[in-house]
């Protein structure tokens, strides 16, 4: 086993489970157990299971667990329930066998990197029901489930053939953080979050980059996962070592953060530095806007928008940043989606055999968006958007896009996404 599967046999979080009074406030509050008998819920497989695991596997049904980190974040009595949930899958699954499945969703810049060149036919292709069917019947990816869009040209090929800013940076450098969909597949997304930073006066620095390893995380591969989180701090820390890094990639900064750190038992030097330094957008320009550093002549617009918080950067514990940033546009008024979760959870609602109860566990955020604005919601991570309007058929966007919009930066409104 590696060393961070051997720091899940023993790890940190389970010295918590013994603060756990059987009080069952993550069983209300888990989204996969109040949909699915095949989930137990957080507390029988998490502390209750954990006194009796010993470093084994002894229950299959915490593969269920979606590691949406809810539990945790209810817990009144501080017990890292998602995590010694997710450092058992990692166990289970070493002792057991990785899907072939598994290992291949994981590599998210491989998929990336093959579909960028031939974007236009591979987004045919997703859309061959057949082709989809087989690939579910051999593979395990679910023929229904959301897929990403690939684009024609990557963020790093973008930045190479873009005209030069032409106003020049007034607030010095950062460094700017893709993730791997917000290079290959949520490129809006990331132009726009460089394009406002450079309007409000930063010079934006995008090093070459690679995944920060969360995919693997969360199906248990944590070898994979501590390699890639690792070397992508270095070429984060190839464009400097003191400066802020941003991100519109909520679950990649919380991968960086948070989750390497207290779920695969990464205790690098490096990581804790990059984490220190990691903010994602929306709270990024927060935190200027009460410093009186954020420009706010947007223009207005009347407008209601849906705004769902992914699970994973509820667990950042950065409040909901987003809501009052795009509030601050004259006109715009955000309705919090009330909802724990999407469904998709990274990939766990790609899986066959887990795409109904991704879809059930959705299915109240997905009646509250279209109730609120069928055309039009927010959300801060790419899976949960692609989720999000695979289920509504609304065009979902990161805040950053309604704050490009507002500063005229584009002319173009966004409107509802065709399939």
């Amino acid at each position: 086993m590696t060393e961070s599967l051997e720091l899940a046999k023993a790890s940190l979080a389970r010295v918590s489970l013994d603060n756990c009074v059987k009080c069952t406030i993550c069983e209300t509050q888990c989204p996969i157990a109040r949909v699915t008998p095949l989930f137990p819920g957080p507390k029988y497989v998490g502390p209750q299971a954990e006194r009796f695991r010993n470093g084994q596997s002894v229950d299959r049904s915490l593969d269920y667990c979606s590691g949406c980190g809810i539990c945790t974040l209810v817990c009144p009595q501080g017990v890292k329930i998602a995590e010694i949930n997710a450092q058992a899958r990692a166990v289970m699954k070493a002792q057991n066998g990785m899907p072939i499945r598994d290992r291949l969703i994981t590599q998210t810049t491989l998929m990336g990197q093959a579909m960028t060149p031939v974007a236009p036919l591979a987004n045919a292709a997703l859309k061959v029901k057949p082709l989809r069917k087989a690939v579910e019947a051999v593979v395990g990816v679910g023929a229904n489930s959301p897929m990403p869009k690939a684009r024609t040209q990557s963020i790093q090929r973008w930045l190479k053939t873009r005209p030069a800013p032409t106003k020049p940076p007034t607030k010095g450098p950062l460094i700017f953080f893709t993730g791997c969909a917000g290079q290959y597949f949520e490129t809006e997304t990331s132009k726009h979050t460089i394009e406002v930073l450079e309007h409000i006066g930063y010079e934006v620095l995008v090093p070459k980059q690679g995944c920060c390893g969360l995919a693997e995380q969360s199906n248990g591969l944590f070898g994979g996962a501590t390699r890639k989180v690792l070397k992508l701090c270095e070429d984060l820390n190839k464009a400097g070592t003191d400066l802020t890094i941003v991100s519109s990639s909520g679950s990649c900064a919380g991968m960086l953060k948070h989750e390497a750190h207290e779920i695969m038992g990464v205790d690098k030097e490096i990581l804790q530095d990059v984490g220190k330094r990691t903010v994602e957008t929306s709270e990024f320009l927060l935190e200027l806007y009460k410093k009186g550093e954020l420009p706010t002549d947007f223009r207005a617009i009347d407008l209601t928008i849906p705004y769902h918080q992914p699970c994973q950067v509820k667990a950042q514990g950065m409040g909901m940043p987003a809501i009052e940033l795009m509030e601050l546009i004259p006109g715009v008024k955000v309705v919090e989606s009330g909802q724990p979760c999407c469904g998709i959870a990274g990939t766990y609602g790609l899986k066959k055999e887990k795409y109904e109860i991704a879809q059930a566990v959705g299915a109240q955020l997905f009646k509250m968006v279209q109730d609120t604005n069928p055309s039009l919601g927010a959300c801060d991570t790419e899976t949960c958007r692609w989720q999000i309007h695979k289920g509504t058929g609304a065009k979902m966007i990161h805040p950053i896009s309604l704050i490009h919009w507002a500063y005229g930066l584009t002319d173009t409104f966004p409107s509802v996404e065709s399939d």
